[in-house]
């Protein structure tokens, strides 16, 4: 059995002031917003958060960069986020734009235990300047560093009690590194299991990652609404 949390104050009580955050999801696909919206109330700040992106203006982790809240942000996209962009523009946001791939391995690797590996992303390019390179079978390659953060927030499609969690579809995106990548781990789930009713083959991330669950419905937000004239 997990802390299986009673309100989403309650899930987040424990991030502080300078704390480093991971957050799942990809564009608003997969956030745990309502775990977003709880940091952005209780109004913590000087936060370094790695996520792909920052959320939109005035959604997931738009919310807390409109609060001034961010400190720095690792990320490999700017995206539909106005603000993200004015403040990254005028200096006002330390940021670490890193190759969506490269991003991706930093954290696995970070929940793996491994702390570096080589890649070929960004040999030549501003993403290179001060990184060991290394040459493997006559290519060059950086060194990347891994991961890991204080508190990893994922959202999940379903979870039980144990802290087994199944994502659902594209939502899965970043959401299992994540989950792997963190010191305590919060996760956000749509439906709530009692221990054994979750189907073990198609777990997706073991109850072993995560710490603390709580259920809360979502209200799912489109990034860019596209429809017909």
């Amino acid at each position: 059995m997990k802390k299986i949390c009673t309100s989403f104050e309650d899930a987040v009580a424990d991030i502080q002031d300078g704390a480093t955050l991971m957050v799942g999801g990809f564009g608003l696909c997969g956030i745990p917003e309502n775990l977003i919206l709880a940091l952005a109330e209780k109004g913590v700040k000087d936060l370094t958060v790695i996520s792909n992106n920052c959320g939109i203006d005035e959604w997931g982790l738009g919310l807390l960069l409109n609060n001034k809240q961010i400190k720095k942000m690792i990320g490999s996209y700017v995206g539909e986020n106005k603000e993200f962009e004015r403040q990254v523009l005028t200096g006002e946001l330390e940021v670490e734009l890193t190759p969506q791939g490269t991003l991706a391995e930093k954290i696995r690797a970070g929940g793996a235990g491994i702390p570096a590996f080589y890649t070929p992303a960004g040999v030549g390019t501003p993403i290179a300047e001060g990184k060991e390179t290394k040459i493997f079978n006559g290519r060059e390659y950086l060194l990347e560093k891994a991961l890991t953060a204080d508190f990893s927030l994922v959202r999940a499609w379903k979870g039980d009690k144990m802290g087994n969690l199944v994502y659902h579809k594209t939502a899965r995106n970043f959401n299992p590194m994540i989950a792997a990548a963190g010191k305590v781990t919060i996760a956000e789930v749509e439906t709530l299991y009692e221990i054994g009713e979750l189907d073990p083959n198609f777990i997706h991330t073991p109850s072993i990652y995560v710490q603390a669950l709580i259920e809360g419905k979502q209200e799912k937000r489109i990034e860019r609404l596209t429809v017909k004239k």
